[in-house]
């Protein structure tokens, strides 16, 4: 599995980065602040950048991957990812966990998104807009949706793994 991390609450947490990198998961870039870019400038997006990349070094981690907030780009998100040497990285299927969904509901939502090459989108936390007051659902949700992969020949693995060096884009 893939993380993109809040780059403070990564700092906030370490045990637990640390906890996700020692069982073979990616951490990744997702935003210092949590915020639309196509509400800020580009200069403070890549502020925001640079400040969540160092605080990610800081912790051994060297990205490659970005995830912006909601997965929107302002039309010079793409330039900034290259000049801080990250790849954007999008999904192919929204639980919308945060909408706080029962199990069911979510993987019947995304099963006709799965197969060879699927990205599925799920929080391991509570954000701006979440309706849900807690995880739990999201947590339950991974074993079934393994299982599922696994129906169809699939093998969940950490993003870096499954595009190699092709481009990740959002």
């Amino acid at each position: 599995m893939t993380f993109f991390v809040i780059a403070p609450l990564a700092l906030k947490h370490r045990h637990l980065v640390a906890e996700t990198l020692d069982a073979g998961h990616e951490v990744e870039f997702h935003c210092t602040e949590h915020v639309r870019h196509t509400r800020r400038s580009r200069r403070e997006v890549e502020a925001d950048t640079r400040e969540g990349l160092q605080s990610l070094q800081s912790l051994g981690i060297e990205p490659r991957l970005w995830r912006p907030p909601w997965g929107i780009c302002a039309p010079w998100t793409q330039a900034v990812a290259v000049d801080f040497g990250l790849r954007l990285a999008s999904w192919s299927a929204d639980t919308k966990d945060w909408r706080g969904d029962t199990v069911a509901e979510m993987l019947g939502r995304i099963d006709p998104l799965l197969g060879q090459g699927s990205i599925v989108l799920m929080h391991d936390g509570l954000g701006p807009g979440a309706r849900r007051t807690g995880c739990g659902e999201t947590v339950a949700l991974v074993k079934p949706l393994v299982a599922r992969l696994r129906e169809l020949n699939c093998e969940p693995m950490p993003l870096r793994v499954a595009v190699g060096e092709q481009e990740v884009e959002a």
